[in-house]
C-alpha cells in the first residue's frame, strides 16, 4: 500500500496571515497609539509599553474573531476573514483610545483575555503547507494542546502527513484530552507513507483516542483498505455516540467493508454516513447494508461511486426502509440497475422527510424511473433536490415523472441531464414546472433537444422571479433558436446557461443507425449465401 499524494487545484489563501504579518500588524498598532493624529488628539497618546501591551492585545482579540469566521467558511479564500481582521483591529483600536492612558492595569485591562478573545475549540493545522510531519516539528506543531485549561473540543490533523515519531508525540497528548474532544478529523493524515508505518501510525492514533465519546469521526483520504480499517479497529469499537462517520475514498473493498460493519456495532445515534468513492462492490455493499440496518437515526447518507450493481443495490435499498429520518441521499454512480432501483422505490415510500436525492447514473432505464417517480409522487412532500441525470430515460417514463412533480412544491433544482427525453418530453415536463415557484435550476442538458422542447422550457421559468440557471447545453438546437432563446432571457441572461457544446445539426440518429446495421447485416448474409 503506497500512500501517494493526492494532486490539488492551486490556489492563492489570504488566510491565515504569517506571523510576521502579525507582528507588523502589532507594530503599526502600537505606533497608532502613541503618535499624533486625528484620535490620539481627541483621546490622547499612550506611553511605549501600555501601547505596545494594548496593542499586541488587540490583534490577538482582531485574529481569533477572525480566524473563527474562517473556520466557519473554509472553502473561501480566506478575503472576508481578512477584511474581518481589519476592521476588528480598527474597531477595538478606537476603544483603546477613548478610554485614555492608565487604563491597562492588571485590575482594569483594556480588553480582557476572558472576555474579548473567544476561547479557541477547534484545533485545526490542515490548513498549512501540506508536508510531512516529524516529531520535532510535531512538538511546537501540536503545543496550544498541552496548554492546561485549553478548550479544545475538536481537532483537525488533515492535510498533514504524520510520521511514526510525530504519532508518538501526539499521543500522550490526545490521550490527555480524552474527556473533552468530540470531534476529530485525521482525513489525508498518512499521505506519501510506506504501508508499515502507516498502519502503525494508524493504531497509535487509534490507542490514543479509544474510549474518547465523540460525535464526529472522519477517516477519508486515507487509503485504508481492510489493514487500515483494523488498524483503527480499537477506536471504532469504543465508539457508541457517533453521529457522523466519514470514510470517502479510503479504497475499502468487500473485505474492508466486512471490517467497518464489524467493528461499528453501535449507530443508533448516527446521523450522518459517507461512504463516497470506494471499491466496496456487491459483496462490500452487504455489508454497509448491516450497517445501515442498524442506523434508525440516519440522516444523510451517501453512498455514491462505490461499484455498486442490483444485488448489493437491493440489499442497501431494503436496509434503507428503516432509516424512516432519511433527509438526503446520494446513491450516484452505481450500477443498481432496474431491479435496484425498483427495490429503492419500495424503500423511498417511508421517507417522508426526504430533502435532497441524487440518484444520477444508476442505470435505472424507464423502468426504474417510472417506479421511483411513482413512489414519490406519494412520499416526500418537502422535496428540495432532485437528480437522475444518465439513466438512459426516454420519453416514455416522462408521464409519470410529470405527476411526481406537480407534487413538489418545494422542489429549487431538477437536473435530468444525459437522458433521451427530447423534445416530447422536455415540453411534458416544462407544463409540469409551470406551478412550481421556488424552482432555482434547471439540468436538461444532452437529452437529444431541439428548439420546440427549449423554446418551450425557457418561456415556463423566465416567468420565476427566484429562478437562476436553465441547462440546455449540449443539445440539438439551431442557431436560430439559440438567438431566440437569448431573445426571452433579454432581462435576465444570466438565466440562461452556456451553449457552447450544443450541436446545432444534429439529429437523433437511432432509426439511421438501425436501418444501416440491418442493411449491413443482410448484406453479410448475402455474401455467405450458397445457391444449390
Amino acid at each position: 500500500m503506497e500512500l501517494n499524494s493526492q494532486n490539488r487545484p492551486f490556489s492563492i489563501k489570504l488566510w491565515p496571515p504569517s506571523q510576521n504579518t502579525r507582528q507588523t500588524l502589532v507594530e503599526k498598532l502600537t505606533n497608532n497609539l502613541t503618535t499624533k493624529s486625528i484620535f490620539t488628539q481627541k483621546y490622547e497618546t499612550l506611553d511605549k509599553e501600555e501601547a505596545a501591551k494594548s496593542a499586541k492585545k488587540i490583534e490577538d482579540t482582531a485574529f481569533a474573531t477572525a480566524n473563527l469566521h474562517y473556520e466557519n467558511e473554509p472553502d473561501g479564500d480566506g478575503g472576508s476573514a481578512v477584511q474581518l481582521y481589519a476592521k476588528e483591529c480598527s474597531k477595538l483600536l478606537l476603544e483603546v483610545l477613548k478610554r485614555g492612558p492608565g487604563k491597562n492595569s492588571d485590575k482594569e485591562a483594556v480588553i480582557s483575555d476572558d472576555d474579548a478573545v473567544p476561547r479557541d475549540s477547534v484545533f485545526d493545522i490542515s490548513k498549512g503547507k501540506r508536508a510531512f510531519i516529524e516529531a520535532e516539528e510535531a512538538h511546537e506543531l501540536l503545543s496550544p494542546l498541552k496548554e492546561p485549561g485549553n478548550s479544545f473540543t475538536k481537532i483537525c490533523f488533515s492535510n498533514r502527513s504524520f510520521g511514526e515519531g510525530a504519532a508518538k508525540v501526539a499521543e500522550p497528548i490526545l490521550i490527555s484530552l480524552k474527556d473533552q474532544l468530540k470531534e476529530v478529523d485525521l482525513s489525508d493524515f498518512v499521505a506519501g507513507r510506506k504501508e508499515a508505518e502507516a498502519l502503525d501510525v494508524m493504531r497509535i492514533f487509534s490507542a490514543a483516542l479509544e474510549g474518547t465519546v465523540l460525535k464526529y469521526l472522519n477517516l477519508s483520504d486515507n487509503a485504508l483498505g481492510e489493514k487500515g480499517v483494523r488498524a483503527f479497529g480499537t477506536l471504532l469499537k469504543s465508539q457508541s455516540c457517533l453521529e457522523e462517520l466519514y470514510l470517502m475514498n479510503d479504497g475499502i473493498s468487500e473485505d474492508a467493508a466486512q471490517a467497518v460493519s464489524e467493528f461499528i456495532p453501535s449507530t443508533e445515534k448516527l446521523k450522518v454516513l459517507h461512504f463516497h468513492n470506494n471499491m466496496t462492490g456487491d459483496e462490500g455493499a452487504l455489508a454497509i447494508a448491516e450497517v445501515v440496518k442498524r442506523s434508525p437515526s440516519l440522516e444523510d447518507f451517501r453512498c455514491s461511486s462505490t461499484r455498486i450493481g442490483d444485488e448489493g443495490g437491493v440489499a442497501l435499498s431494503d436496509a434503507l426502509g428503516n432509516c424512516t429520518h432519511l433527509r438526503k441521499l446520494d446513491l450516484r454512480d452505481n450500477m443498481l440497475g432496474v431491479e435496484g432501483g425498483i427495490s429503492l422505490s419500495k424503500a423511498l415510500a417511508k421517507h417522508a422527510e426526504l430533502r435532497e436525492i441524487y440518484l444520477g447514473y444508476l442505470n435505472l432505464e424507464d423502468e426504474g424511473a417510472i417506479a421511483i417517480a411513482n413512489t414519490l409522487k406519494e412520499s416526500a412532500p418537502h422535496l428540495e433536490v432532485l437528480e437522475m441525470s444518465g439513466n438512459e430515460i426516454t420519453v416514455d417514463a416522462a408521464p409519470a415523472i410529470v405527476d411526481c412533480l406537480a407534487t413538489k412544491q418545494f422542489l429549487t433544482k431538477l437536473n435530468l441531464s444525459e437522458n433521451e427525453l427530447k423534445d416530447e418530453g422536455a415540453i411534458q415536463i416544462s407544463k409540469a414546472l409551470e406551478g412550481l415557484n421556488q424552482l432555482k435550476e434547471i439540468d436538461l442538458s444532452s437529452n437529444k433537444i431541439s428548439g420546440d422542447g427549449a423554446r418551450q422550457l425557457a418561456l415556463t421559468v423566465v416567468q420565476k422571479a427566484d429562478f437562476k440557471l436553465l441547462n440546455v447545453n449540449g443539445n440539438f438546437i439551431s442557431d436560430e433558436d439559440i438567438e431566440e432563446l437569448i431573445v426571452i432571457f433579454k432581462d435576465s441572461p444570466d438565466m440562461l446557461g452556456p451553449l457552447d457544446e450544443n450541436d446545432p445539426d444534429g439529429e437523433d440518429g437511432d432509426e439511421e443507425s438501425d436501418k444501416g446495421g440491418s442493411e449491413d447485416e443482410l448484406e453479410s448474409k448475402m455474401k455467405n449465401l450458397v445457391v444449390d
